[in-house]
Formats: structure tokens, sequence, C-alpha cells
């Protein structure tokens, strides 16, 4: 039997609705970023040791999204951080080359400190920077070759044993001297010893894990990306190059899902956390080394592995993203604190200090005095994936400012990765500049007292014109 004509004419818009629907696609990719030997590993106090092994490769991992008009690129690096300038560089050619907007680009650093600086050394002959930029623009273009229909979804799981906020508060009364010649109500990485004299953390820490997981319409792995809001764990011998936990963890995922997914972990807010529990109730534990690493990332991977399991999965869903440059003052020394910082660098060399950290931070004073310019830019950027909102801080972000965010946030799901698109040193809250301790002085952070409330206003700000547009 022929089909009427009227009804074929009938069904034209339905087909040609089907036709035009947006198809949501998928991409992902690593490229090895390993340095060669003999390079200085950042993340400690000098002397710093020289890099004689590999113990794990690092990687810049790569993920597109793309909703048919719209892409959004992440890129999580194994370094302890990386200058806006080595990013913008590499978000730059990006742009030349493909018109993907700078803005639609999140790109990170994992904190791990068992790696090296992008800062160019002439006089060996070794240029990291260069590598970097282009192993990530080489990533991101392979991650774009690789698009392919795709379904999303995103959920949450819990991991609260290996975080604890590293910042305790001594009891009224009780100060801790610092490199400055004043006291501190703030001790980090408090000694058992020390226990008896403390309040409690300064701060909280977020138990929970985000998972985003993106599948092939044949139910392949394309990639899953993970946050969770912990520093590095350590455990590394110091002349060996690491991913720490962030690499363990995605060799993990990687291998429970199987070729070609990639593994991600960008690092959340965590400028005042780490994997030690200072209240005494868990017992002390000396690790061999890596074993630590093992056990953070073993049980990260399973719980994350939980969550992917239930997942439930959307077959498109709209993208959108916002950035805006935050004009911060930099923080200067008072003439108390240069008088004090000229003071320790006129000491013979063989003077005993009066802080183990007084010299370093001496130097830091000077050069917070001398920095040009006055104020730096920040870059804020948020990300729309359908009913799920990313925001990005390039510093090192208190937890408590992350779950600010996370609470005012008019999208249902929220997470926040820290040390995006640059890195401009700890972030405390004005509060916690009040109590003192390594992450609120002068050098370690750099920017003036209200930073943290300037940023939190506009994260959700960029999260409110995305949640509202149409």
């Amino acid at each position: 039997m022929k089909t009427p004509l009227i009804l074929c004419l009938a069904l034209l818009p339905f087909l040609a609705s089907a036709q035009d629907k947006p198809v949501f696609k998928a991409g992902a990719a690593t490229s090895n970023i390993t340095p060669p030997l003999g390079m200085e590993i950042v993340g400690n106090f000098a002397p710093r040791p020289i890099a004689t092994n590999v113990h794990d490769e690092l990687h810049a991992r790569c993920l597109v999204l793309d909703d048919g008009s719209t892409k959004l690129i992440f890129v999580v690096a194994d370094t302890i951080s990386l200058a806006r300038d080595v990013w913008d560089e590499a978000k730059k050619r990006l742009e030349a080359d493909t018109g993907i907007p700078a803005s639609h680009m999140m790109f990170s650093g994992t904190h791990t400190h068992s790696s090296v600086s992008a800062i160019p050394h002439p006089e060996s002959g070794i240029d990291y920077r260069s590598l970097v930029i282009s192993r990530v623009v080489d990533g991101v273009k392979r991650a774009l070759n690789r698009l392919e229909p795709a379904r999303i979804a995103w959920g949450t799981g819990t991991l609260p044993q290996w975080v604890g906020n590293r910042r305790w508060i001594l009891k009224e009364g009780v100060t801790n001297p610092n490199p400055f010649g004043g006291k501190d109500r703030v001790v980090m990485n408090p000694g058992s010893l020390l226990i008896p004299s403390f309040e409690g953390p300064a701060g909280p820490t977020n138990p929970e894990v985000y998972c985003l997981s993106v599948q092939a319409v044949d139910g392949h792995q394309i990639a899953l990306m993970a946050n969770y809001w912990l520093h590095y764990v350590g455990g590394v011998p110091r002349e060996d190059l690491s991913a720490d936990y962030f690499g363990e963890f995605c060799r993990l995922v990687e291998e429970a899902l199987g070729a070609p997914c990639v593994g991600i972990l960008a690092n959340g807010p965590c400028g005042d956390v780490n994997s030690n529990d200072y209240s005494g109730k868990t017992p002390a534990v000396k690790y061999e080394p890596y074993e630590k690493i093992a056990l953070v990332a073993g049980d990260l991977a399973r719980e994350v592995l939980r969550v992917h399991e239930s997942l439930a999965y959307q077959d498109w869903v709209p993208l959108s993203a916002a950035a805006k440059d935050l004009e911060l003052a930099v923080r200067r020394p008072t003439p108390e604190q240069i008088q004090w910082a000229e003071g320790v660098l006129a000491k013979p060399k063989d003077a005993a200090p009066v802080h183990r950290l007084e010299q370093p931070y001496a130097q830091r004073v000077m050069d917070a005095h001398k920095a040009q310019p006055d104020t730096i830019q920040a870059v804020i950027q948020a990300f729309r994936i359908g009913d799920l909102g990313i925001t990005s801080i390039p510093f090192e972000v208190f937890t408590e400012t992350g779950l600010e965010i996370k609470a005012k946030s008019p999208f249902k799901d929220t997470f926040t990765i820290e040390l995006a698109n640059g890195s401009h040193g700890y972030l405390p809250t004005p509060k916690q500049l009040d109590l003192g301790g390594y992450e609120t002085w002068l050098g370690t952070n750099r920017v003036e007292r209200e930073a943290s409330e300037k940023i939190t206003a506009l994260a959700l700000e960029l999260l409110s014109d995305l949640h509202a547009a149409p």
C-alpha cells in the first residue's frame, strides 16, 4: 500500500526536525609532558633537588565537549602550577587554529610537588615552557580530532578519610612564631606533641568527590573526570619526577574502564587541606615511598568508579562559558617588615637564624616591595554543562571559599577547579589572614586582603549569568 502524498507532506516537518537535532559529541586525549632529567624539582624550599629519575610519566589530559554549537575544553596537567602566560600562549595558538574562544578553555595544574618549573632556563639549553605549550596544543587538537557522538552524566561520591584541614588554631593566649618576628594563632601541619595546645582545625574540609563521565553512543568510555579537594599526597623520593596520586588515580581508572578511556583528576579548593589527620584520633603511620599515594588513589578510584556505575546519562545538554579578568592589588610589605627583611639579609651567612625560614621570607618581602605593577589580572571562569556549573580560580583556594561558591550557586550541582589559567599563590579569607600561618605569610599570599571575597562574588556572578541565559 502506498503512503498517501498528504501524509508524507505532513511528516516532513518532523523529519526535518529530527535531522536538525544537534548531536552531543566528546573527545579526549593525553600528551606526555615529562621533562628531561637534570632539571630542578620545585615544590620545596631551597636547596631544591635535581631530577634523576622518572617514577611515572607526567601528562596533560585533555577533554573536549561539543553540543553542536559550543565547544568546551578542559586540560589538566601534571605540574605544581603554571603561570598565566604559559596557559595564555597555548590558548592563543588553539584559538587561532580552531576558532574556539579562549574563554571556552579551562586549563589547570594538578599541583604535584614532584614536577619542574615551566620558566625558561637558557643556561641549561632546556625550554620546558615551550615543550608544555606545544604538547597541550597537540593534545587538544587530537581530542578535537576524536570527537564522536556521545552521552554525558555526572554525580557525587564521598571520600572523607583522606581530607584533613592542615591549619590548626592554638588555644587563646598560645601563639607560634613566624619568620617575620611575629606570632601566629595558626600552625600548619602541627606535630602530635602540640595537639593539647590546639582548639581544633581552622577551617572545614569537603569530603565529596565529583565525577563527570562521557561515553560514546556504543557504550565505550571516552573519559572520566573527577574533582577532589586534596593537596598532593607526597611520599616521593626527592629526586623523582611523579604525577603523585593524580597520575595513579588516572592509571587505575583507565585500567578499569579500558582503552581508549582518558582518566582526569582536577584539583579543587584545598589550599588548607592535606591527607593527614592531626586530631590524634588516627595512629601515626610511617609509609614507604609511594605507599600512601597508592592508598589514596586506590580509595578515590574505587569511589569514583562506584558512582560511575550508577550514573544516568543524557544524550544532549547545553554548553556555555563565561570568563572575566579581575584586577587585584598586589600585597605590599609594611615599613616594619621591610626593615626586618633588610636586617635578615644583612646577616653573615653563618649567623644562626631566629626562624628556619627567615632568609627565604626576607627575600620574598623585598621582592614584594619592589614588584611591578601594583595589580594583577586574575581570570575567573565558569562553565555550564546542562544543570552542572563549574568554576575555576587561579589560586590555591581555601576549602571554605569553594564551599561558599557551591552553596550559593544557582546550579543544582557545582564544583570548583583551583590553579586554573594561572597561579597567583594562596588565597586565604580575611578571617584566615588574621589568624596567620604559612598560607597567609607575605610571599606565600601575594594579593590584597579582600581577594577571596571579590573572587567568590565574581564566580557567582558568572554562574548566575550562565544559568539565566536561554
